[in-house]
């Protein structure tokens, strides 16, 4: 994201904003209070003509003109009358912040990307692009509601795992936000939220994974699935750990990717190519200590990477 200007300046581009995708496209952004006030089409296509000229944008670029209030029904009939209108798209500033809402609840890089692409002009007499966005969207919140009801591993659990509850999403989202405050102290920077199961600090530097289970009785323990692409984001940080909450406990455990990579090949997994998953199991014992579990081979206490919780 790049800030444009507040206000126009002489021989300057009066674009509000630019986007850059990661699919290589561009947004240059406009932003509007109201429609009460008529705007020249022909100016805002213009400051993408001149940033094409200067090469700061390619032609795979478009206009999103961002309304405060909901009625744009007078913004709207410009932007369709214009000559631009393939150029150029509308949204209030409320959808906006849904999408924005919906992908970071999202653990999924094609949910963003085809949220994303709602926002650039496309023709929809044929509706098979939207209708692929409300799939793609709607999965992704049923994987979020299957950690909340079992474990994504339990195809690999020996006996019949039960809990004593069961915990919705509410309380799942309650607890992740404490863990990342607590973790945001431990690496002296405010976590941001990338997407349901990603942080990482403003500069990238810092990055945890959290992942969250409840306690299973015929364990006794926890269990989580940890995914290749977690790893991948983890990797490209300074400071990165897995962390692994755990409901009906006050702490959490934050393992350093570099002493979860050297356990990786040890873990049981399910699935192969983008499906694939290693399996966490966490044992607690008696005296409320955590060990990881290392298949055929001794466990390992954790409990030096222990991270009390505040309520």
């Amino acid at each position: 994201m790049e800030d444009g200007l507040y206000s126009g300046r002489r021989n300057q581009i009066g674009n509000d904003g630019l986007w850059s995708a990661p699919e290589g496209n561009h947004i240059i952004l406009e932003v509007k209070t109201t429609d009460a006030y008529r705007m020249s089409m022909d100016t805002i296509a213009g400051y993408r003509e001149k940033l094409i000229r200067e090469q700061k944008i390619n032609e795979n670029s478009s206009v999103l003109i961002v309304v405060g209030r909901e009625d744009t029904g007078e913004l709207e009939a410009q932007v369709r009358g214009s000559r631009h209108a393939w150029d150029i798209r509308l949204i209030s500033a409320d959808a906006l912040a849904k999408m924005i809402i919906l992908k970071e609840n999202s653990d999924e890089e094609e949910t963003g990307r085809k949220i994303r692409n709602i926002l650039t002009p496309v023709e929809y007499t044929r509706v098979d692009a939207l209708v692929d966005v409300v799939f793609t969207t709607a999965t992704d919140v049923e994987h979020d509601l299957e950690e909340a009801v079992a474990p994504s591993v339990s195809e690999a659990i020996s006996v019949t795992a039960r809990t004593n509850d069961v915990t919705g999403p509410e309380l799942l989202n309650q607890k992740r936000s404490t863990i990342v405050n607590a973790m945001s102290h431990l690496v002296g920077d405010n976590l941001l939220k990338r997407t349901r199961a990603m942080y990482w600090s403003s500069d990238r530097k810092s990055r945890i994974a959290c992942t969250i289970s409840k306690r299973y009785e015929n364990g006794p323990g926890y269990w989580y699935a940890f995914h290749p692409k977690w790893q991948s984001f983890l990797t490209d940080a300074e400071i990165s750990y897995l962390v692994l909450g755990c409901m009906g406990r006050n702490d959490a455990f934050a393992i350093p990717l570099s002493k979860l990579e050297s356990y990786l090949d040890d873990f049981n997994t399910t699935g192969a190519g983008d499906s694939m998953y290693w399996h966490i199991h966490l044992n607690e014992m008696e005296n409320g200590d955590i060990h990881l579990v290392i298949p055929r081979k001794e466990n390992i206490c954790i409990m030096e990477n222990r991270v009390t919780l505040s309520d």
